[in-house]
């Protein structure tokens, strides 16, 4: 089915606007490094707080499950305004993470944490309604790669930064650093960003919770993206959570060199979104993100392959991920046109479902591999991006009109 969309763009200054997504940018680096700073450091938060480190790991998991909660925040930005919105995700991280580091004990650790990953999913969804309204689209797919950037940018930037001040100055930095420049980005984004959308300049109750649910549930192309974030989700996650015992199983890797596999994947989160700044726009989102799927089958149907020594083993995973980061985030621009009338509400959907689906694919990868190996993982990732991509041929046609 064909959605017929119309957008219209404020007229703003390129350099305006240049200010305000490098602003969001930078936001976005704290966010992001607040949240994912505990996977490799949780060794350290242990020691520091005198618990387990399966104590440490919990509140991770917990962390993972404030993308569930993203739906809840999508139609209240929508309705309140963006820029809102994202001041009051930058907020809860920054009281968050000013809390861990002035008080440290377990218990606001784990509400430090909590409200990074909260903030996050508050922020992210406003930020990219926020650049779907003010943004032409024919400059989405490269503005919105862009931000993405920030995320690559936590691994080989943000989690280097926190392991010298860790090294430094103790366990407690991290915290107070990365909550007192929370607030300055605060400070930042409330001088730069403007009022938020239209829709709640003009008329604040113009778009109620309901109304942004109905519209997102009657729309084919709605449900269509939401079921391709959950599918490449959970295929990307198949894989994700074996590799590093695929490499020290094939390959005899020890810890540090699989640290190196790491930044490999960092590395390649980082090409696939310099990817999607460079190509999205010119070959056309929607052209893009089919390709995207199809070299993904590829990718994962031939890893099992080419991985015949460590060099081919990293080269494939490298390939795997670029491809992976491309679609996905090239899709992001795509979603930000298919409800104009309730973006953060889609937004939100969208990175709630693609949690839920690496959650599945996390549960699924361990027993995969067990059973079949890298060719199991392999051809089920491969068969569900298959399903994606017919999926999303037959609902996802948008049509934008200026």
């Amino acid at each position: 089915m064909t959605e017929q969309l119309t957008t219209p763009t404020p007229e703003s200054s390129s350099r305006k606007l240049g200010l305000e997504m490098t602003a969001a940018a930078l936001a976005r680096l704290l966010l992001n490094t607040s949240r994912r700073f505990a996977y490799p450091f949780a060794p350290a938060l242990a020691r520091g707080l005198g618990v387990p480190l399966v104590s440490i790991t919990s509140l991770i998991a917990l962390n993972q499950l404030t993308g569930v909660l993203s739906p809840l925040f999508g139609p209240v930005s929508d309705r309140w305004g963006y820029r809102t919105m994202m001041l009051l995700g930058l907020g809860l991280m920054s009281i968050g993470m000013l809390a861990g580091g002035f008080l440290p004990v377990y218990l606001t650790i784990l509400l430090a944490l909590f409200l990074a990953g909260l903030g996050k999913n508050i922020f992210d969804p406003a930020l990219q309604a926020y650049i779907g309204e003010r943004v032409p689209y024919e400059r989405r797919g490269t503005v919105i790669g862009l931000i993405e950037m920030s995320w690559a940018g936590a691994t080989l930037v943000g989690i280097p930064v926190v392991g010298l001040l860790i090294e430094q100055f103790g366990w407690r930095a991290p915290f107070l650093v990365l909550g007192g420049l929370g607030l300055v980005s605060m400070a930042m984004l409330g001088a730069l960003f403007s009022g938020g959308s239209r829709r709640s300049e003009r008329d604040v109750g113009a778009i109620t919770f309901g109304q942004a649910w109905r519209q997102l549930s009657r729309s084919s192309a709605a449900l269509g993206m939401l079921t391709f974030a959950f599918l490449t989700s959970m295929a990307n996650d198949n894989l994700f959570v074996v590799y590093g015992a695929w490499l020290e199983d094939g390959f005899a890797l020890s810890v540090a060199a699989l640290g190196t596999a790491t930044t490999v994947i960092g590395v390649a989160e980082l090409s696939g979104e310099v990817l999607t700044a460079s190509l999205s726009d010119r070959i056309g989102l929607q052209r893009a993100v089919r390709i995207g799927l199809f070299l993904s089958a590829l990718g994962y149907l031939l890893l099992p392959v080419i991985a015949q020594s460590l060099t081919l083993a990293l080269v494939g995973l490298f390939l795997v991920f670029v491809i992976f980061e491309f679609t996905f985030v090239t899709a992001i621009s795509l979603v930000t046109e298919v409800l104009p009338e309730a973006r953060a509400t889609m937004m939100a959907s969208y990175i709630a479902v693609a949690g839920l689906g690496r959650v599945v694919g996390a549960l699924i990868g361990g027993p995969l591999w067990l059973w079949g190996g890298l060719a199991a993982i392999g051809t089920v990732s491969a068969a569900i991006i298959i399903i994606a991509f017919a999926i999303f041929w037959r609902n996802v046609t948008i049509i934008h009109r200026m």
